[in-house]
């Protein structure tokens, strides 16, 4: 008989869970209408501009809207923290001879700088320096869920799990999502380090 807390029926149950979960969310984001998400969006940007722990940042990290996909649309914000004398940084991914990919986040001039390098989202310019740990304040990071201990799912690549940790901390991190992508509970696997942050169109939660 199969002892139920063995360790790695624990973690296929784990990821099943996740899996299901990212399939169901995929589909209600999909099926949102475009203007609710939008005006979401807004709002989540006002709550973004207006968190105290702006007030001494230097440098954030945003991620480019995936706008097919339905996420968050951060480009007023870019704009906000210019406005500011803010640095802005974006994520890159660059293959490597030997398999895999590089993963960071690089320094934009502006929205223009990013272009599409052929892993289907916006880079920054690859001759821009990568950002070191203590180079960036925060880190935005997109979700299709999150719940309020400041766990993310996200698709399922690993991406932000392997490139937060080159820079995170010192760099603090902020999940956002629209306020239906909160969970109860996500579920965890040991690897999963929370974010500090979740930022929702309805709210602000303070987790890790």
């Amino acid at each position: 008989m199969t002892d139920p807390l063995d360790p790695q029926l624990l973690l296929e149950v784990t990821r099943r869970a996740k899996r299901q979960l990212r399939r169901r969310a995929k589909e209600v984001r999909t099926n949102y209408p475009r203007s609710g998400l939008a005006k979401r969006s807004e709002l989540i940007v006002a709550r973004l501009v207006e968190l105290p722990e702006l007030e001494t940042a230097r440098a954030l990290a945003l991620f480019y809207p995936l706008l097919e996909r339905g996420e968050v649309d951060l480009r007023p914000f870019d704009e906000h923290l210019r406005g500011r004398g803010i640095a802005v940084y974006y994520p890159f991914m660059t293959p490597r001879e030997s398999g895999g990919y590089s993963t960071g986040f690089r320094p934009t001039r502006s929205l223009a700088d990013l272009e599409e390098r052929g892993r289907g989202f916006l880079e920054p310019p690859p001759t821009a320096p990568i950002a070191r740990p203590g180079d960036l304040d925060w880190v935005v990071v997109p979700a299709l869920a999150a719940d309020a201990r400041g766990h993310r799912l996200g698709y399922g690549s690993g991406f932000y799990d392997a490139t937060l940790a080159d820079v995170a901390p010192p760099a603090q991190t902020a999940i956002v999502v629209y306020d239906f992508q909160l969970l109860a509970e996500v579920p965890t696997e040991a690897h999963d380090v929370p974010c500090n942050l979740v930022v929702s169109d309805a709210r602000t939660l303070r987790g890790a």
